[in-house]
């Protein structure tokens, strides 16, 4: 069995910085197709690329790495920084981090990541354009109210009505997409049927959560980020909390838990029994009803014969 070459690949907005095997230093690549064919031709064989998310900028790389069957892994930056300070390397620059980063996929081995179809491609990128224009809409409504002069207030309502039409449009899209796929269709019905989730939320678990229904009990709840951490030592028990995971998901999952916590037969029982006979902080239980939340959607997705409680 031939060996994985792990190789870091720093990258920034204009260009990539790759460690590669053969080479004593660092080459740079243009952040271009033109670039990551480059970058493609010059990668050994049996090459394993390890990247940091970078705000959507690896996204283009990752795209071109599948599309070559080049396995990929993208790894959170903190994980990156701790794994240097344990090494002692306090030093900073695009090399180096490139070469930190192969140094993080030896010692590591991190799993490749899975290459999204192109329809799932498509949901995630419709659901993101989604968030910026209803982002754009919320700061427009706030302009608005400050907004005096009558023509600035028509120039206002001329933009909010293009952002309301293009989110329209681009929620027929995303309801098109998932009809057309019948797993989708019924993954999205299955977690709509629980008090608190709605469309937004059913179509955000399929693009940023397509795990969901695959995962040991208590696994859902870390990859949302809502599990406990615990801070003990000898005698010392801290407090525990939350970190990690998947915020965006987090983010509309936390709307959809504040429904729950009042309109879910169940939940709602569970977080006043929080709140009223525990005397839990308001917001420590509701990161207990998205943990429970998460966790019965998860079973729905794995088991078709699990009913919900009345």
């Amino acid at each position: 069995m031939s060996q994985t070459n792990y190789l870091g690949i720093d990258l920034s907005k204009t260009e990539l910085i790759a460690d590669l095997a053969a080479e004593a230093s660092p080459r740079a690549f243009p952040q271009s197709a033109a670039g990551h064919a480059a970058l493609l031709a010059a990668l050994p064989a049996h090459a394993h690329v390890v990247c940091e998310a970078s705000g959507g900028y690896e996204r283009s790389l990752v795209a071109a790495l599948h599309a070559a069957g080049v396995p990929v892994s993208v790894v959170m930056p903190a994980r990156v920084r701790a794994f240097a300070c344990a090494r002692g390397l306090r030093a900073k620059t695009d090399p180096i981090d490139a070469q930190l980063l192969s140094a993080f996929g030896r010692t590591l081995q991190p799993v490749g990541a899975t290459a999204p179809t192109a329809a799932h491609a498509e949901l995630q990128a419709l659901l993101r354009t989604r968030q910026v224009l209803i982002a754009q809409l919320n700061d427009e409504a706030s302009h608005a109210e400050h907004t005096t002069q009558g023509w600035l207030q028509t120039l206002a309502t001329e933009r909010r009505t293009l952002l309301e039409r293009q989110v329209r449009e681009i929620e027929q899209r995303l309801r098109a997409l998932i009809a057309a796929d019948a797993q989708w269709r019924w993954r999205a019905e299955r977690v709509q049927a629980v008090c608190g989730i709605g469309e937004v939320s059913a179509w955000t678990l399929l693009a940023d959560l397509p795990e969901l229904g695959t995962l040991a009990r208590g696994q859902a709840a870390a990859l949302l980020g809502v599990a406990p951490h615990p801070d003990d030592s000898g005698p010392r028990h801290g407090r525990r909390r939350i970190g990690g995971g998947r915020s965006g998901v987090r983010k509309v999952l936390y709307m959809a838990a504040l429904s729950a916590a009042h309109r879910n037969t169940v939940l709602a029982a569970f977080y006043r029994r929080l709140t009223v006979e525990r005397h839990k902080p308001k917001r420590v239980a509701l990161t207990a009803v998205m943990r429970k939340l998460i966790e019965l959607l998860n079973r729905l997705l794995a088991d078709p014969n699990f009913v919900l409680a009345p």
